[in-house]
């Protein structure tokens, strides 16, 4: 690595998982990169992780008043 920032690609995905189905913005991965669904993308389709059991679950809703 020469010290300069990596240049990523940016777009939109359609993302659909558990009857969920939401258009996210995404940067896309290089071959050598881990696999993973950002916070946003799952924010965007109401889900979240259960620290448990580590499966995706449907979020519950918080109201901000």
């Amino acid at each position: 690595m020469d010290g300069r920032p990596l240049e990523r690609r940016v777009g939109e995905a359609v993302i659909e998982y558990m009857g969920e189905r939401a258009t996210r913005m995404v940067v896309f991965a290089s071959e050598k990169d881990a696999e993973a669904l950002g916070v946003d993308a799952l924010e965007g389709l109401g889900l979240e992780v259960d620290p448990i059991t580590k499966q995706l679950k449907k979020a519950e809703a918080l109201l901000a008043l």
